[in-house]
């Protein structure tokens, strides 16, 4: 069940479009940083465009529709790479593009770039206090949210 506080205001739950984009901001942010730690591998165009999309959506220039053809084109790319942590940066992409739709996705977002910190055996801590220091430009309720739900989400996400 999805926690209301994540479900925007004109769809009747409590959150503010200003808001949403922030934790779109934050969701890209998040997923861009795990990509250009793995910057030396061979990375699918599609995943840039999806960044692109998620940032035109954020700006209020796109609509959610162009973001889930983004998000799902960098989910295919996921589905079609053999190296796991490209596969999982892909996940984190297509999570944080996805932002548009549902803002909880922002937390996929987040989570898949520690599990693809993770699986090259970098600091998933440092990842984590990295992530924390981008939240500064929400409001405190909106961060507190954020860092309550992933660390509920974070104990359920499989190899994390």
């Amino acid at each position: 069940m999805r926690n209301k506080k994540f479900v925007a205001e004109h769809r009747g739950g409590d959150l503010t479009l200003e808001n949403h984009r922030g934790l779109m901001n934050w969701a890209i942010a998040c997923a861009k940083h795990a990509l250009e730690l793995f910057s030396d591998r061979n990375i699918d165009i599609r995943l840039f465009q999806a960044l692109d999309i998620a940032r035109e959506w954020e700006r209020g220039n796109v609509g959610t529709g162009a973001a889930m053809e983004a998000a799902w084109a960098a989910h295919a790319a996921a589905r079609e790479t053999a190296d796991p942590v490209l596969k999982t940066i892909s996940r984190a992409i297509g999570q944080a593009v996805s932002t548009a739709h549902m803002a909880d996705h922002s937390l996929g977002a987040s989570l898949y770039a520690l599990k693809a910190v993770s699986q090259s055996g970098k600091s998933v801590q440092e990842e984590i206090g990295w992530q924390d220091k981008m939240l500064i430009r929400l409001p405190p309720q909106i961060i507190d949210l954020i860092l309550e739900t992933r660390e509920i989400k974070r104990k359920g996400f499989k190899d994390l």
